[in-house]
């Protein structure tokens, strides 16, 4: 599922890419039983993980005042926790306002993949909490393995490419060889194999040899940039191993249990946590959930699904939230529009100015307009006003402020000084990463946590359900999985919550929600022990902190009280 999954409230403005190029199995040498007294086993108890649990965290202030900031050492490899290689995580959190009353710490994750806990908290993402939280509850969040601030942080581009730099390869560490190709793969049409496909474009649907070549050698070029330059990172970068880090978090914060809310992709890694620690969870809230018992093709048709019946919502609500901006008289007009830019893109990108960042792509293909906008479903109340605005200029010639709705703002944050943590790693070398790494994170995880055919026929076999289910918004997020064939594979597989024993799980969905539909948050629900639902009646992304009073004091209620919400609640 290569789109963006991640939390998009006012207060946390940076967005990652919607469209990428577009079970469990343990880290201690073995696959983690899921049932009876193995997994009551405490890890910390475990010598050669016990200088990781028995840290504490070193608070110093932030870059941004307000804020206190720390770094969690955890291994890279929980079956060689020993061996010298490490990740080293950001860490920041706001203190409770009423430290007299406090409970302890909350952890929360903002969504992505890809996106990073700590820049967000900097960002002002506590004061979306309920006040009741914020007094009695240090709000905490951190930088996922290989995403933001981490150190080492996955990159898809060498360092200092400019200048012609070669990123060093990784001491001492070899890559698995590569996996053998199913029976039949080496004679199936639309392999990638010639140079003519290389630059070109694949259209949202692509239907001829010609346009599936394109798009297979431009998702296989994606993949082999991303081996190159992160190689050593890449199969340790999963949901399960960034639980494991959480849990180490957990005792560093001194917590004895781990109090919880995750927003989108965040619902994915808590559910992860309780997987492997169901009693060391006191609450969690899983807001805009992730089913895990479906398969990339299941969840790439949930997905596109919700999106497409957003912007039919768009269409529909437009005037009542976007009034007379609206690019269209009626939802027909609205529909019409989007589909003749799409239309028009797939031919020739849409014109932008000189200073746009899609200035140097030729314009908007149609991709980058279907990104937009998509991306501008999850908070309607902010997004659909300059959507219209955006949407009407591209219809007549300038599609400079469609293309300016997902650019990512900007904002100082503290530069790492990597120190002892580049020492720790043996004299490895991996190249430095952008200043948002969010694109390279969103894949990598997400190819590594579902995994994916090898072959080429079930991605096109999905093309015409994903049309019939999604439209455009199927299709091409179908193509947005191809990188994630020829991607290393991880030992998830599609399954049913198993976390007996873990205390009642809040699960919050919103009816209609782009990217995480409300169908997998009544599924997820329905999978924890004694799990519960709220639903919230609504447009956008998630529902907690996005200013509804209903759900805050419901969701701060157990959060603080460990009240219960009662069946079929609905906000």
């Amino acid at each position: 599922m290569n789109r963006a999954v991640r939390r998009r409230p006012a207060l946390a403005t940076t967005a990652l890419a919607l469209l990428g190029a577009l079970s469990l199995t343990a880290c201690t040498g073995g696959p983690v039983p899921t049932t009876g007294t193995a997994r009551a086993v405490d890890p910390a108890s475990r010598p050669d993980l016990k200088p990781f649990y028995g840290q504490r965290l070193q608070w110093t202030d932030c870059a941004t005042d307000g804020y206190e900031c720390a770094r969690l050492t955890v291994p890279r490899d929980y079956a060689r926790p020993g061996n010298g290689r490490t990740f080293v995580l950001p860490v920041a959190r706001a203190a409770a306002t009423g430290p007299a009353r406090r409970i302890g710490s909350l952890v929360y994750n903002p969504g992505g993949p890809g996106a990073g806990g700590a820049s967000s908290l900097e960002e002002g993402t506590d004061e979306s909490f309920g006040a009741a939280v914020r007094a009695r509850f240090d709000i905490v969040s951190f930088d996922p393995r290989g995403v933001g601030g981490s150190v080492p942080a996955l990159t898809c581009e060498p360092a200092g490419a400019e200048e012609g730099e070669e990123a060093a390869e990784a001491g001492g560490e070899e890559a698995p060889a590569e996996e053998e190709p199913e029976a039949g793969v080496g004679t199936e049409p639309a392999e990638e194999t010639s140079e003519d496909f290389s630059d070109a474009v694949a259209p949202l649907y692509p239907r001829t040899e010609a346009d599936r070549s394109a798009a297979a050698s431009g998702a296989r070029t994606a993949a082999e940039d991303c081996e190159e330059h992160s190689g050593p990172i890449l199969r340790h970068v999963g949901t399960e191993d960034a639980a494991r880090d959480l849990d180490v978090l957990r005792a560093a914060l001194g917590e004895r249990e781990l109090t919880y809310l995750g927003w989108s992709y965040g619902t994915s890694l808590g559910t992860s946590y309780a997987e492997q620690f169901p009693h060391r969870v006191r609450a969690m809230v899983l807001d805009g959930a992730i089913d895990p018992s479906l398969d990339w093709r299941q969840r790439v048709i949930s997905q596109s699904a919700g999106f497409r019946r957003s912007v039919d919502d768009y269409a529909e609500q437009c005037a009542e939230i976007a009034g007379d901006s609206c690019p269209g008289a009626n939802p027909q007009e609205i529909r019409a529009l989007i589909e003749r830019l799409y239309q028009r893109a797939e031919r020739e990108p849409l014109p932008v100015a000189e200073d746009s960042t899609y200035a140097e792509y030729g314009g908007m293909d149609a991709t980058a307009v279907l990104d937009a906008v998509s991306m501008a479903m999850y908070t309607p109340e902010d997004q659909w006003e300059p959507l219209s605005e955006a949407l009407r200029e591209a219809d007549q010639g300038d599609a400079t402020k469609l293309g300016a709705l997902d650019d990512e703002v900007e904002t100082e944050e503290e530069t790492e000084d990597p120190g002892t943590a580049e020492e720790e790693q043996e004299e490895e070398e991996i190249p430095e990463p952008p200043a948002d790494n969010g694109g390279a994170a969103l894949t990598a995880v997400n190819c590594l946590d579902v995994p994916h055919p090898r072959s080429l026929r079930p991605y096109w076999a999905a093309l015409a359900p994903a049309d019939r289910a999604a439209g455009v918004y199927g299709t091409a997020g179908v193509t947005a999985e191809l990188t994630c064939r020829d991607w290393p594979s991880g030992g998830r597989r599609p399954h049913r919550v198993d976390a007996d024993g873990v205390a009642p799980v809040l699960v919050v969905g919103t009816t209609g929600d782009p990217a995480t539909p409300y169908e997998e948050s009544v599924s997820l629900a329905e999978q924890f022990p004694e799990g519960m639902l709220l639903t919230y009646e609504g447009l956008g992304h998630t529902a907690y902190g996005r200013g509804d009073t209903c759900v805050t004091a419901q969701v701060d209620a157990y959060l603080v009280k460990r009240e219960r919400v009662r069946p079929g609640a609905t906000c």
